[in-house]
């Protein structure tokens, strides 16, 4: 009896050695990488660009212009750039047998809601995964239904560089940051509009590690790339400076001052009331006015107010 439960075990563990085997040989992970591709997996197969042109002639004259398109023809760097148009859209054999047609032949389309955002993404994605792009998945972008094709054009050429899907960067951002578009627009705001800053001069829109994917880790590192003054360290340092530049200022625009979030001296108020001196525009009994506060702004004694390195800064007089 116990010689027969052996051999059975002994068969058990041969079918599974077997299988083990059978799924780690290249054939099988070539089986498997096939059974990936939706159209690889129908039975389609590649038939070159020469063939696409006979009834997309101008998508092709527009898409000759392009960056993209010469590179796939003249300077191709990987298998798939050398396949041309079906290396975005996939093998095209089961799309000429069908005569053509939108959503035949089981090609990748880019139309909107032809396929999810992520299938769209994923085909760019085998060529741009690095970069700025290694943090695209669960970035806010990719978790909104974005895709490459939102921002990018790549058919034709409509900006100078970077295939925007506008003629600027700023316009092809503001087709979904509307609120950003109009505070950029207020009396104290981002050089945005003069041309010195563009959107992605603070923001890797294809997401980051720093919050509001930001370029740097931090809010303070990202305004000190451009505002060293204020980078420290300080002898003296003002708690809320250290903490975050975004607890007094608005980065995008503000009605207020040097992108103040709100006037000095209120701004000042909603941390120091009533200490060292009276603080508030008028004292408690309403009769006669704080000459230290009414018309003025705390920092016209206190302009050191981001840290002061003198000895005897600590109140930021100097």
């Amino acid at each position: 009896m116990g010689g027969c439960r052996r051999d059975l075990l002994l068969a058990v563990f041969a079918v599974a050695l077997i299988s083990i085997v059978v799924t780690y040989t290249p054939a099988a992970q070539g089986a498997t990488a096939s059974t990936n591709s939706g159209a690889a997996a129908s039975g389609a197969t590649y038939v070159g660009s020469d063939i696409c042109q006979g009834c997309h002639q101008e998508q092709t004259a527009k898409y000759a212009k392009t960056k993209m398109a010469k590179v796939f023809a003249s300077a191709a760097r990987t298998p798939a750039e050398k396949q041309g148009c079906e290396g975005c859209h996939g093998p095209g054999s089961k799309h000429v047998e069908a005569g053509g047609g939108k959503g035949v032949g089981g090609l990748v389309s880019f139309r909107k809601g032809a396929e999810s955002a992520k299938q769209q993404t994923a085909v760019c994605q085998k060529c741009h995964e690095k970069g700025q792009r290694v943090y695209w998945e669960g970035g806010p972008h990719e978790g909104a239904g974005v895709t490459c094709t939102n921002c990018h054009k790549v058919m034709e050429n409509v900006s100078d560089k970077r295939n925007f899907a506008k003629e600027t960067e700023l316009e092809t951002c503001f087709q979904c940051h509307a609120l950003k578009k109009a505070q950029l627009q207020r009396s104290s705001h981002m050089p945005v509009r003069e041309g010195k800053l563009v959107c992605t001069s603070c923001h890797n829109p294809h997401n980051s590690q720093g919050p509001r994917q930001l370029k740097q880790n931090t809010i303070n590192d990202n305004c000190v790339s451009c505002h060293t003054e204020r980078r420290g360290p300080f002898l003296w340092e003002h708690p809320p400076v250290v903490e975050n530049c975004g607890n007094c200022h608005t980065p995008h625009g503000s009605t207020n001052p040097f992108l103040l979030k709100v006037r000095v001296p209120r701004l000042c108020q909603e941390c120091h009331n009533y200490s060292r001196h009276p603080s508030q525009p008028y004292d408690p009994s309403g009769s006669t006015a704080n000459t230290r506060v009414l018309g003025r702004g705390c920092v016209q004694c206190h302009p050191q107010i981001h840290g002061s390195n003198h000895p005897s800064g600590s109140m930021f007089h100097r």
